[in-house]
């Protein structure tokens, strides 16, 4: 092997672990963030629902 490749072997193969983690916290982070956001998309749409059948009953037309 190229005495310059072994070198950077050498230098690059120990960060490897902390490399592979930080882009496991982040697909953890954006995982939970797209739930976070699907779960908010969820109840504003019940809200809105609620809203629209109180404007039925008062007769509120839209």
């Amino acid at each position: 092997m190229d005495p310059v490749l072994q070198e950077i072997y050498t230098l690059v193969v120990p960060a490897i672990p902390y490399v592979a983690g930080a882009y496991a916290i982040l697909w953890v982070a954006l995982v939970v963030y797209i739930g976070m956001t699907y779960s908010r998309v969820g109840h504003l749409e019940k809200e809105i629902a609620a809203l629209e059948e109180s404007l039925e009953r008062r007769g509120v037309g839209m």
